[in-house]
C-alpha cells in the first residue's frame, strides 16, 4: 500500500515539475518587449522626397518633362479617371481637355463644394499643387490620393495631359542665374594696393629729416 502512495505521490510530483516547467517556458518564449517608439510607423506620403518642394522652377520642369513618363505615371490616376475624348466619368471625372478649364468643369459630376470654390481655371501652376497635395490645394475635397511627391513625376504627367486635349502653350522655362557683375573687377581690387599714398622712397623720407648740426670751426 505505501509503495502505490508512494508511486502517486511521485507522478503527482513529476506531473507538477513538468507543468512548472512549461509555465516558466512559455512565458520566455512569448513575452513581450516594449519598442523603443511606441506605436507603428507610417510614411507620409505627402512629404515624400524632398516634401515635393523642387529648387528647379515648374516652367523649367515641364520644359524637359516627357509626356510618354507622364503616361506611365497616369497609371496611378487610371483607377479613378479616363483621359480618353468622350471618357466616362468613373470615382472621378473624366480628365479629357482639362487644363485651362474652371474647376468642377464636367458636366454631371459630383464634384465636392471645396474643390468647386477654388477660383480661376486649371492651369500648369494649379495643377501642379492639386497633384502635390489635394488635400492643400482644396481643403474639404473628396479625393482621397494623398499626391505626387516627385516634382518630374507632376511635370511628366502635367505634360501628358496637355496633349490630351488641353494643348495650352508651356511658359517659357527661366533662364539660369547668370554670374554676379563685377566679380572679377572685386578680385582685382582686392589685389591692389590697399591704399593711395603709399610710403614715400627712402630717399625722400631723408631729404625730409632734419639736417645734422654744422661741425665747429
Amino acid at each position: 500500500m505505501d509503495n502505490r502512495n508512494n508511486t502517486i505521490a511521485g507522478w503527482v510530483l513529476f506531473a507538477g515539475i513538468c507543468a512548472l516547467g512549461l509555465t516558466i517556458g512559455s512565458s520566455m518564449l512569448f513575452a513581450s518587449h516594449a519598442p523603443e517608439k511606441p506605436g507603428y510607423p507610417i510614411e507620409d506620403a505627402e512629404a515624400g522626397a524632398g516634401g515635393g518642394e523642387s529648387a528647379v522652377p515648374l516652367a523649367n520642369l515641364l520644359a524637359a518633362a516627357d509626356p510618354a513618363k507622364g503616361e506611365a505615371v497616369f497609371a496611378k490616376c487610371a483607377a479613378c479617371h479616363t483621359i480618353n475624348s468622350g471618357g466616362a466619368n468613373g470615382i472621378g471625372p473624366n480628365l479629357f481637355g482639362a487644363l485651362g478649364k474652371t474647376h468642377g468643369h464636367v458636366p454631371g459630376f459630383a464634384y465636392s463644394d471645396a474643390l468647386k470654390s477654388v477660383p480661376g481655371n486649371w492651369d500648369f501652376e494649379g495643377m501642379d499643387a492639386w497633384l502635390t497635395s489635394p488635400r492643400k490645394y482644396a481643403p474639404g475635397t473628396k479625393m482621397s490620393f494623398a499626391g505626387l511627391s516627385n516634382p518630374e513625376d507632376r511635370a511628366n504627367l502635367i505634360v501628358y495631359m496637355n496633349t490630351q486635349g488641353s494643348n495650352l502653350p508651356l511658359p517659357a522655362p527661366e533662364a539660369a542665374p547668370a554670374a554676379a557683375e563685377g566679380t572679377a573687377a572685386a578680385e582685382g581690387e582686392a589685389a591692389a594696393p590697399a591704399a593711395e599714398g603709399a610710403t614715400a622712397p627712402a630717399a625722400d623720407a631723408a631729404a625730409a629729416a632734419p639736417a645734422p648740426a654744422e661741425a665747429k670751426k
